[in-house]
Order: structure tokens, then sequence, then C-alpha cells
């Protein structure tokens, strides 16, 4: 026994137990109760997946406490509106209910990616004035110079934060209901119609030198065969007039 000692020695742990080999711990094989093989999986690993860059950003705008009476009582859920956004022109919110925090904002969040829109943008603002009513929430907005920022209240900033607008004015005029103001917000960004599209807007002055000069090429390329049409009709016609002449003087030739 002694000798068998000496060739493997044993690591005791401080719970008592036999610690393994490195050698041993490579090779040996997790199986569950069916005897199926289990694959070893690195913690890691999934950290370093979970890090990575998110394309959509979620914030959680408000968690309000509900209840609705039945017979028994009142039944008390929670209700969560979140926001969704990618920081340039895609957005999205989602209200829902659960019986706890969690269920409650997963399935907002989840709502909140069903329903994203995509708005235009006009550099680091909105496009132009809009004035936008849901039920009783009445929300302004407007375009701002580069450098004046977001100003607005709490949902409106939390919804322009995950968008790519930069500078944006905007004030509530109506109901202080956080989800209505959110629904308002999200109409109103719908709404914003790019300055090409607008009625009477004027071109810009880049498009219209290449549109000129596109209107120039094409008369100019088309001309030079004009002419050699023009040209091969009248030589074409010269024979025949001439042929018509000569006849004319036969025949008075002939009649005389």
């Amino acid at each position: 026994m002694v000798e068998t000692d000496k060739k493997a020695p044993r690591v005791i742990n401080k719970s008592g137990t036999l610690k393994m080999e490195d050698k041993v711990a490579a090779t040996k094989q997790t199986r569950d109760i069916a005897g199926r093989r289990m694959d070893r999986r690195n913690r890691r690993d999934r950290v370093r997946a979970d890090a990575g860059p998110k394309e959509f950003d979620t914030i959680t705008i408000a968690v309000d406490r509900v209840s609705r009476t039945v017979a028994g009582g009142r039944r008390m859920r929670f209700k969560a509106l979140v926001a969704i956004g990618n920081h340039k022109n895609k957005v999205g919110i989602g209200v829902a209910k659960g019986n706890d925090v969690t269920t409650a904002v997963a399935k907002a969040t989840s709502k909140a990616k069903k329903t994203m829109i995509t708005f235009n943008v006009d550099g680091e603002t909105i496009c132009h004035e809009t004035r936008t009513k849901v039920t009783g929430a009445d929300v302004l907005m407007k375009p701002a110079a580069p450098g004046t920022g977001i100003i607005a209240g709490g949902t409106v900033r939390s919804i322009m934060g995950l968008t790519g607008v930069k500078n944006l004015i905007s004030k509530s005029l109506g109901s202080t209901n956080k989800v209505n103001i959110a629904y308002a917000v999200i109409e109103g960004l719908r709404q914003q119609v790019p300055r090409k599209e607008w009625l009477g807007a004027k071109q810009d002055k880049k498009a219209e030198k290449v549109e000129k000069n596109v209107e120039a090429d094409v008369p100019a390329e088309k001309k030079p065969a004009a002419k050699k049409a023009a040209t091969k009709k009248t030589a074409a016609k010269k024979p025949a007039a001439a042929k018509t002449a000569t006849k004319k003087a036969t025949s008075k030739k002939e009649d005389k």
C-alpha cells in the first residue's frame, strides 16, 4: 500500500474529498441519468456572447401597479412602458401587463420590437414641425438648430434618446399620461416628410445643374444624326427632280 501511494499521490481538498488530476479532468465526460453525453458549457463564452454590440437599445420609461376588482377581491398586476431604438431612425414603444415586473417588461419589449417604425430625419433634427393628439395627450415638436439639444419632458426625452435626433424643441400641451404621450411622439415621428417631398419645394442647385447638363447633352447627340438624315433625303430627291425635268424636255421636243 505504501508503494502505490508513493507512485500516485493523492491530493485532498479542504472538504476532505480527493482532488481530480488535470489529465483525468480533461478526459472526463459528464453524462445524464439516461447515460447520454452532456456537452460542457463554458460560462465565460456565454458572458462574451452577451457582451457583444447590440443593434437595439431598450429603456423602461414607467412601471405602474394596477388593480382589477374581481369577485374574490382585487387582482394586483404590473404595467410596463418600454421604448426601443437603434440610435438612428428606428424606434418603437410597447405596453404590457404581467404578474411581476420582469414579466411585464419582457412582454412590453417584445411588443415594442413588433411595432417599430422608420421615420425621416433631417441631419440631427426632425424634418418639420408637428403637433399630434392621442386621446388626451397633445405633443408639439419643432426642429432646432445644431447645439440646441433635446428640450423636452421625461417621456419625450427618453424616446428621443434612442433615436438619432440630437436637437429638438417639444412641449406637452395636454394630458400627463406617459402612455398617451409616448404614442403621440411616435405618431409625430411617423408623420415626418423629407424636404424633397414638400409641396413647392425647390431642388438643390447641384441637382438642377445635373439635370440641365443632361438635357443639353441629349439634343447635341441627336442633331448630327438629324442633319445627316436631312442631307440623305435631299440627295435622294435631287436625282428624281432631274429625271422629271429631262422627261418634260423630251416630251416638248416630241410635240414640236
